[in-house]
């Protein structure tokens, strides 16, 4: 079991860039699959990118794809998405979470944090 707490939301303009965190609890952190999903007011949670256990597979939205990066780090037990050139439409809660695999479905996860607010402003 895992307890996730993601950090670094904000309130940012179009074009600036934030760094969000997702901090993982207990020794078997390195044994999740990794992934980050937002959900904007009225909207659906959407996939954004995921991350393999050893970080060297990631995956995109079409959305994110050349502005957003995934990243891990086993020993800190953490991953982390920087965003960059950030727009109006990335305006959402951000929600870490931790499963057998990074794909894209909500529910191929099985622990999720408490999510973070992210406010682009035009």
């Amino acid at each position: 079991q895992v307890q996730l707490v993601e950090s670094g939301g904000g309130l940012v303009q179009a074009g600036g860039s934030l760094r969000l965190s997702c901090a993982g609890s207990g020794r078997t952190f390195s044994s999740y699959a990794m992934g980050w999903f937002r959900q904007a007011p009225g909207k659906e949670r959407e996939f954004v990118t995921g991350i393999s256990r050893s970080g060297d597979i990631t995956s995109y939205a079409d959305s994110v794809k050349g502005r957003f990066t995934v990243s891990r780090d086993n020993a800190k037990n953490t991953v982390y998405l920087q965003m960059n050139s950030l727009k109006p439409e990335d305006t959402a809660v951000y929600y870490c979470a931790a499963g057998p695999r990074a794909g894209g479905r909500v529910y191929g996860y099985d622990y999720w944090g408490q999510g973070t607010q992210v406010t682009v402003s035009s």
